[in-house]
């Protein structure tokens, strides 16, 4: 098949899901929804099933030196799942993960293209999640196999879930929700196994403690704590020890303080300390600050916000080599890896919902500093009009545009200089 033919019939493939009415919808849904639970609403069990596919387009200027080539991608990634039913607080989950490139003009870092720009979306298949929990203690379930993991924010412990292979974790955790101390929630667990959005293993030896508390109203306080000791040489430096402090009261739109019907006061206060730990052969400290204040009305949520993560020098830095550093610092990624002399990203964001929440359009404006603020590196244009038809199928349109402005590379990790950056992608979901 053409790329033409490709992208044509991705095209026509998402487009198809905007028009088939509502009524069509919902009754093909229901059958579908019979179809794949066992019982009334799959309670006790259930085949799960996610497509998701994408076309990205990455194009880089990295400024006079050789430019790679435009990135094109056309992928669909398949989830399926089988939740078993409930036996005596028991219960287990085993789920198939593979990604079909269909367009391949571009570097997903392990299929040699080099020359083109990268979409880390390669072509693989693998066991994705194979877990048993079980909930025979009060208000406790405790998880163990290869399992995803997401806490808070996704800032330190995520499942990189923008990229079609996700991230997962070989690993134990327990969750604990307290009834007796109203809205204390605990998670606890150790990390043997880190099974990449790559489709690539990285071991590690990595205890954590995420104490969240719902302060009424006013939002959730955290405290967290994350020991990462990754033990293969080519790793080491990515060890840590991080601990942390948050109160925030927002998490997805429409969520805030409410001063009256239509307005209210959205907010996140965070303070971070990591240092090195395990195998890790540097020895030093950086901090992490998070602060961000907005308000709502009616349907628009604003928000400005400043990050910094400190730098003192290469494999000094303040790092989250588990999070999802997708969603932080700009869609274009140019910021995964945190530069030599640490980041400070001053944004501003603007979400507006419509059609009770089915229709969520996002604009985002980034400012680029070194964490003194008197380097710049750079400004970003974000933006993005999520449509989702009911819980089920979900339409995607998102665009970033990252420019390097004048700055120069002092080292050759500085890999966002004089790279400017243009990303764009349409996606389709179907999720069961």
């Amino acid at each position: 098949m053409s790329k033409i033919q490709q992208n044509t019939a991705l095209s026509s493939a998402i487009l198809s899901l905007s028009v088939i009415s509502t009524p069509v919808l919902a009754g093909v849904t229901q059958d579908i929804e019979d179809a794949l639970n066992f019982y009334h609403y799959g309670k006790n069990g259930a085949v799960k099933f996610d497509l998701n596919t994408r076309w990205e387009n990455v194009n880089q200027d990295q400024g006079g030196t050789p430019n790679p080539k435009t990135a094109n991608g056309v992928t669909s990634r398949l989830r399926i799942g089988l939740l078993s039913p409930v036996f005596h607080g028991i219960q287990g989950f085993a789920e198939y993960e593979g990604n079909l490139a269909m367009d391949e003009d571009f570097n997903s870092t392990v299929n040699g293209y080099t020359k083109y720009s990268k979409i880390a979306d390669p072509q693989q298949s693998e066991l994705n999640q194979l877990w048993l929990s079980y909930a025979g203690i009060p208000d406790t379930v405790i998880k163990g196999g290869r399992q995803r993991i997401k806490l808070d924010d996704d800032r330190f412990i995520g499942n990189v879930g923008w990229r079609q292979m996700e991230t997962t974790f070989d690993s134990v955790l327990i969750t604990h929700n307290n009834q007796q101390i109203f809205g204390l929630t605990v998670n606890a667990g150790y990390i043997g196994n880190v099974n990449t959005f790559t489709s690539t293993t990285e071991k590690i030896d990595a205890p954590l403690l995420n104490v969240n508390y719902k302060v009424g109203d006013y939002g959730n306080l955290v405290g967290y704590g994350y020991w990462l000791d990754y033990t293969e040489k080519e790793n080491a430096n990515k060890s840590n020890q991080s601990y942390g402090i948050r109160m925030n009261n927002y998490q997805k739109p429409g969520d805030s303080l409410k001063i009256s019907e239509n307005y209210g006061l959205v907010y996140t206060a965070e303070y971070s300390y990591q240092a090195d730990y395990g195998h890790g052969t540097v020895a030093y400290n950086a901090d992490r600050y998070n602060l961000m204040s907005g308000f709502t009305a009616y349907n628009l949520t604003f928000q400005a916000a400043m990050e910094q993560l400190d730098g003192h020098g290469t494999n000094k830095t303040f790092d989250t080599p588990l999070g999802t550093n997708h969603a932080f610092q700009g869609w274009a990624d140019l910021f995964l890896t945190t530069p030599k002399n640490g980041i400070r990203d001053v944004f501003g964001t603007v979400v507006s919902t419509f059609d009770r929440g089915d229709i969520v359009v996002t604009g985002v404006y980034h400012n680029f500093t070194d964490d003194t603020g008197q380097l710049q590196y750079g400004q970003e244009w974000d933006a993005s009009i999520l449509k989702k038809f009911g819980k089920h199928y979900s339409l995607l349109a998102k665009y970033a545009y990252y420019s390097a402005d004048s700055y120069k590379a002092t080292t050759a990790t500085d890999t966002f200089a004089n790279t400017d950056t243009q990303k764009i992608w349409l996606q389709g979901n179907i999720s069961f």
